[in-house]
This record gives structure tokens, sequence and C-alpha cells, in this order.
């Protein structure tokens, strides 16, 4: 099973992981200053990640492959883990696009 996960950062942030059924981190947030608007980034995940266009696709410095998930404002909404490959970040967008949906919401 697919969950959103909330939890409270080291700064007091609110922030979500999309974690597959494996227990893999699948996209992580940014830091909200509120349970409410970290629901509602949440509820962005949910609606963009049907939208191929709000995926942007990336290479780090050290040639590590990742995607952002950006909203309609084009601000970040989420941000993958770090792929070796083009097709595993690949496959961890259409990951985030079949889960995220359907992903159930936790408080951890």
């Amino acid at each position: 099973m697919t969950t959103f996960e909330i939890y409270t950062d080291t700064a007091s942030e609110y922030r979500f992981r999309l974690k597959a059924a494996n227990g893999l981190n699948i996209l992580a947030s940014e830091g909200y200053t509120s349970k409410s608007a970290c629901l509602n980034g949440i509820e962005s995940v949910k609606t963009n990640s049907q939208v191929d266009s709000m995926y942007a696709k990336n290479k780090s410095s050290n040639q590590k492959h990742y995607f952002n998930l950006k909203a309609a404002n084009d601000q970040i909404i989420g941000t993958s883990q770090m792929y070796e490959s083009l097709g595993g970040m690949l496959s961890g967008i259409a990951s985030v696009k079949k889960n995220a949906p359907i992903a159930t919401i936790e408080e951890v």
C-alpha cells in the first residue's frame, strides 16, 4: 500500500513523503508552516501527478537522475530520490502517477 507520511522535521515544519508499498521513498516535499498547508500539498500532488508536463526531469552534478513534480503555479511540490539511470527515474515517475491518487495519508 502506498502512503503519504506526514511528519514534523527538526525545524518544526510539516513535510510529507510518498512511500511505495516496498517502503522506499518515491517523492518528498519541502517544509510547510502548518499541517493544513502540508495536506494541501498532498492534494496538489494527487492532482498534478497525472499531468506529464508537471514533471521536470533533472540530472545532478554527480550524474544521477531525479525529478521534481510542479504545481500549476510552477512551484515544486515534490522531489524524487536520486536514480542511477534514466530508466529508474522514469519508473519512479510512473509509480507516482499510478499510486499518488490512491495513497492513504498517515501521520508519523
